[in-house]
């Protein structure tokens, strides 16, 4: 009797569980658990975890309009406060000189990889004498950081191109 009883109970509690918990479906963005707007949209059922959405606030401006009713737009207040234009021409001189400093490094090691690479005819190293495998790794290697550091000269040339002020003698 005790065993029947026991089951009763097990039984009785996954039911409810299981009823208190709705199905949710996923469409694109949005949630939802009305199974004809699911079919509606082919939403795809979610499983195995928890959904938890919380719904957004719209915009006063759009709330307060009725439909029909046209606002005159005003650009919207920057929150942002405003820069003197001594202040940012010093911050654009400060990024001139770092890109210049970058660019620099950058070429410098471009001019080391490209006497390391030689022409695609690195030297061999110590063990590459014996593993012809490391020594195409290696040359395929420094092949990569070439024409890697190549795209990063051309970036920060593009950056200081930008940069107000800009003459072109690069």
């Amino acid at each position: 009797m005790k065993p029947t009883l026991l089951i009763l109970c097990l039984t009785a509690g996954t039911t409810l569980g299981a009823s208190a918990q709705e199905r949710i479906y996923r469409c694109g963005n949005e949630y939802t658990n009305t199974v004809t707007e699911a079919q509606a949209k082919t939403c795809k059922l979610v499983s195995g975890g928890n959904v938890t959405v919380v719904q957004g606030q719209k915009p006063a401006a759009a709330a307060a309009t009725a439909p029909g009713v046209k606002v005159a737009s005003t650009p919207p207040a920057s929150s942002a406060p405003r820069i003197d234009s001594a202040d940012q021409k010093a911050k654009d001189s400060d990024a001139r000189l770092i890109l210049e400093a970058e660019l620099k490094k950058a070429e410098a090691r471009q001019i080391e990889l490209s006497k390391e690479y030689n022409n695609g005819e690195p030297e061999k190293l110590g063990p590459e004498t014996r593993n012809q495998q490391k020594y195409l790794d290696r040359v395929s290697e420094l092949k990569a950081a070439l024409s890697r550091n190549e795209s990063d000269i051309s970036g920060i040339r593009r950056e200081l191109g930008r940069l107000p002020g800009s003459s072109s003698k690069q």
